[in-house]
Formats: C-alpha cells, sequence, structure tokens
C-alpha cells in the first residue's frame, strides 16, 4: 500500500467518514458513482470495484462486459457537506476517481481518463506538460417544463451585474466557497451576459487534474443550485435569442519550469512552439469540433446567425487572432513570461473534458512535430465580413451542424490515432444514432409555422 492510499484510510477514520464514492464517466461524459462503505475500501485499492461494462455507454458489449473500477488516491476529496449546502448537519462524505480496466489489469481503451492520460503520456515524451483553464458557462433556472417548453431563467441580468436577482448572487458565492472547501481554486465567478447565465472560471492545472475538477464542478453547481430551489443546465444554448454557454479554454505548454510558448524575441512574444500548437489546433479543427461540441444543440451556439441587438463572439471560423473574440483561437495579452498561453473558444461547457483536452493537446503536438506554419492572425471581426471576404482569407467555416460533424470526424485518422479506435467508433455510431433521432422529431417551430397556414 503506497502513502496516499494509507491518506486516504488515515482520513476515513479520522474524520468517521461513511461514504465513500467512486466515480468515473462513461464516453460522452456522463458522471457515474458507486458509494463502498470505508471498511471496503482497503481491498478496492488492491482489487478494485467489479461492474458490468455493458451497460455504460461505449465501455464494451454484452460478452466482453466484465470490468473494474480501480480508485485513484490522489483524486481524493473530503466533501464536508451534502446535498450542496455548506451548514448542513449531515456527515462528511468522500470521493475519488477511478481508471477504469479490464479483468486482467490492463487499461481499457473505452476510459475517457485512459485517453486523456495516453495523450499526456505522448506529450510528456517530447518533455512536454499541459496545462488548461477553463471558463465555464451555465444558466440557472427557476424551472424546467417538462413538456420541452422554453424555461424561466432566474433573473433578468446582464454581465457583470452586481444587483441581480439575489439567488444568482447567493448561488455564486456558495457555489464558489463549496469548491474551495474541497480543494479546488476558482479564479472569478460573475454573471454572464444573457438573463440568467453565469461563469466561474478556475484556476489552471494539469490537463487531467482540470478534467477531473470540471466533473466535480458540474456536480457541485447543480447540487448547489438544488439547494436553492432552482437549476443549473450546462446546456449549450437553452434560449433561442440568447447567446449560449461555453468553456472557453486557455491552454499552455511548459518544458520543466518554463513556459514553451514565450519568446521574448518574437514580436508576438510567441516561441515557434506556440506558433506550431496553434496551427496545429487549426489544421485540425473541423475534424475534432464533433468532440468539443458533441451535441445537436452545440451547433445552435456556434451558429446563432444574427442575435437582435447583439454582435456574436461565437467562433464558427476556423482563423486566430490576438484581440479577436469572434476567431476560433485567440491570443490573450499577458504580462509575465509564464502566463504565456492560447485560448480556444469553440468548447461548450456539456463536452466530454478528457476527449477535449486528449484531442486538443494531440492537434497541438501534431503541428509542433509536423512544423506547421501559423498563417496571418486575424484582427476584424470575423461575423462582420462578407462569405467572399472570408473564403478570400481562407477562413473555413466550422461544421455548421453534428451531421456535418460527425461526417468529418469519420475520415480523420488524427482523431482516430488519439481517441483510440474502440471510443471512436462508439462515438461515431451514437452521434449517428443523435442526429438521426433529431432530424425524425417533429418541432414546435414547425407546428407553430404550419400547422394552421398548409
Amino acid at each position: 500500500m503506497n502513502r496516499q492510499q494509507e491518506f486516504v484510510l488515515r482520513t476515513l477514520e479520522e474524520r468517521d467518514i461513511r461514504f465513500v464514492r467512486l466515480w468515473f464517466t462513461d464516453v460522452l461524459g456522463t458522471l457515474k458513482s458507486v458509494s463502498v462503505a470505508p471498511a471496503e475500501l482497503e481491498a478496492a485499492f488492491e482489487e478494485g470495484i467489479g461492474f458490468d461494462g455493458s451497460a455504460i455507454e461505449g465501455f464494451a458489449r454484452v460478452f466482453e462486459s466484465d470490468m473494474v473500477a480501480m480508485p485513484d488516491p490522489a483524486t481524493f476529496q473530503v466533501f464536508p457537506f451534502e446535498g450542496g449546502g455548506l451548514h448542513s448537519a449531515g456527515p462528511e462524505s468522500a470521493r475519488m476517481f477511478c481508471d477504469i480496466r479490464q479483468p486482467d489489469g490492463s487499461d481499457s481503451w473505452a476510459d475517457p481518463r485512459h485517453v486523456l492520460r495516453r495523450a499526456l503520456s505522448k506529450a510528456a515524451e517530447k518533455g512536454f506538460t499541459f496545462y488548461t483553464h477553463p471558463e465555464i458557462e451555465f444558466f440557472l433556472l427557476s424551472d424546467v417544463p417538462a413538456d420541452g417548453d422554453v424555461p424561466t431563467p432566474v433573473d433578468a441580468g446582464g454581465y457583470f451585474d452586481h444587483t441581480t436577482h439575489a439567488v444568482a448572487r447567493d448561488f455564486r458565492r456558495q457555489a464558489v466557497l463549496s469548491l474551495e472547501r474541497i480543494g479546488i481554486s476558482v479564479e472569478f465567478s460573475h454573471h454572464e451576459v444573457a438573463p440568467g447565465q453565469q461563469e466561474i472560471d478556475l484556476r489552471y492545472a494539469d490537463a487531467l487534474t482540470t478534467a477531473d475538477n470540471i466533473m466535480t464542478f458540474r456536480h457541485v453547481v447543480k447540487e448547489v443550485a438544488v439547494s436553492h430551489g432552482v437549476h443549473a443546465t450546462f446546456m449549450p444554448k437553452p434560449f433561442t435569442d440568447q447567446p449560449g454557454s461555453g468553456m472557453h479554454t486557455h491552454l499552455s505548454l511548459f518544458e520543466g519550469e518554463r513556459n514553451a510558448f514565450h519568446d521574448p524575441g518574437d514580436p508576438t512574444k510567441l516561441s515557434k512552439v506556440g506558433k506550431a500548437f496553434i496551427a496545429g489546433l487549426l489544421v485540425h479543427a473541423r475534424e475534432y469540433t464533433a468532440i468539443t461540441n458533441q451535441w445537436v444543440n452545440s451547433y445552435k451556439r456556434l451558429f446563432p446567425q444574427a442575435l437582435p441587438d447583439r454582435i456574436t463572439e461565437s467562433p464558427a471560423y476556423v482563423c486566430w487572432g490576438h484581440l479577436n473574440r469572434s476567431a476560433l483561437v485567440r491570443v490573450p495579452a499577458y504580462g509575465k513570461p509564464n502566463s504565456a498561453r492560447v485560448e480556444i473558444r469553440s468548447l461548450d461547457s456539456a463536452c466530454n473534458p478528457y476527449l477535449a483536452f486528449a484531442i486538443l493537446l494531440g492537434a497541438g503536438m501534431k503541428g509542433i512535430e509536423e512544423g506547421y506554419e501559423l498563417p496571418p492572425g486575424a484582427e476584424d471581426d470575423v461575423w462582420s465580413l462578407s462569405d467572399a471576404e472570408r473564403r478570400a482569407m481562407g477562413y473555413q467555416t466550422l461544421p455548421e451542424n453534428l451531421s456535418e460533424a460527425i461526417d468529418v470526424l469519420a475520415k480523420s485518422e488524427f482523431v482516430a490515432e488519439v481517441l483510440g479506435e474502440h471510443v471512436f467508433d462508439f462515438f461515431i455510431r451514437n452521434k449517428r444514432s443523435e442526429w438521426e433521432e433529431y432530424r425524425r422529431e417533429v418541432t414546435p417551430f414547425e407546428r407553430r409555422r404550419y400547422l394552421r397556414s398548409l
């Protein structure tokens, strides 16, 4: 037994923790959980917890269903509250993420955490450590109609508004305190542009830790919302005439203690490595969009057309820039050399963070390894240009719907290599099924438009 495992068992005993939840995600990024008694955890560290993989999306076929969840003691966190309440009188609980294994002890190719670990290991072989910093947007709703009708946001606030509905203000304070108490550092929190829309930004960390933190974040946010009598949703675009919820993510590579993206002698302050990394993100953008934007609804956010009286900042075109928030990739201004980073703006907050970070790292590393050249930056609002102007500048369009995104993905050898054959094949099958189900659905729009007039 290693020191981390000993620390976990000692903490459980000292704090009289009665519930230990073991977490993992399926291929689509849905959080799964099994609770074990503290007395059973030592055996779980040694042997894992067996489960039926065929019942989990994308994990295994019926005839190869036995799988094992191995708790990762490095992810141990105590939850000093139940139901999202900081002042609950209930007992403390704890959680750990699991790595999924085959019965013979080998890694499961279907485990999204393993997909990311594999990508990180390949980068480490080149001397790089990959860090990410997400800005997570979501909506707070006072109701969620069961019939799919338009929900009601909890407030009418706007960007950075201070005096808004008390629920949103109190919610953000309690959510941040809850996250901090379980060891997840928050950098900023504020009201976003749309009514009911919130943003909470997590501090940068290595990509695996960040992905675990995002999954924990979603759980905590939903629990705190329930404790306030409201509903939190990470749906990319719940409202037709309001902006959607993205997860703009800052990326950086380090070589030891040195930021590999920084070059003080370059006019843009970007190193050759940084430029090639951005070029990789651009070259493969259309191929990985189905991973970073995996739902039918995701493309309503990327392609909102013209919102009434609003300028959209959704990154629908493949380009980069420094100050340009309409570009897919932005290079923020920074002071200290170690703050050099790039921001990718296409991700939505409902993606699977393990797969998304793996594919973004893979694209950037491909650019570095193949020596991709970075094209000129776009400093104008890309949405304000005509189609002819965008074509003349070489700006490709991201896939405009899930069907197109899956068709592009299915032809990508690069994505297949990063995800592995099992995850790649399942993801394509699942998303094609989602598109077909969506295509068959008769929508309220069609009934409103055609039922009386046709």
